[in-house]
């Protein structure tokens, strides 16, 4: 993987991380850090560049998802739980 590649591979990775900890909810808080650790983790041995633009798409695709997500959940908050 090229290095310009893999910086934006880690780019997208923190990216992800940050906008999961901006969930409202602590269920969708804790799911989409897990989500978004183990989907990287799984794809740490991809090497194929064609294979690497394509899972690069889904993750853009996925933060824009994400950011959706938190935006709507904070307009519709509902009342913290014991554990948050």
């Amino acid at each position: 993987m090229a290095a310009s590649t893999r910086a934006q591979v880690i780019s997208l990775y923190k990216m992800m991380l940050t906008e999961s900890k901006k969930f409202p909810s602590y269920n969708y808080r804790t799911y989409a850090l897990r989500r978004v650790r183990d989907a990287f983790r799984a794809n740490t041995t991809v090497e194929d560049p064609k294979m690497v633009a394509r899972l690069m798409a889904e993750g853009q695709q996925t933060l824009a998802l994400m950011q959706r997500q938190v935006a709507i959940g904070k307009m519709f908050e509902t009342q913290k739980t014991v554990v948050e």
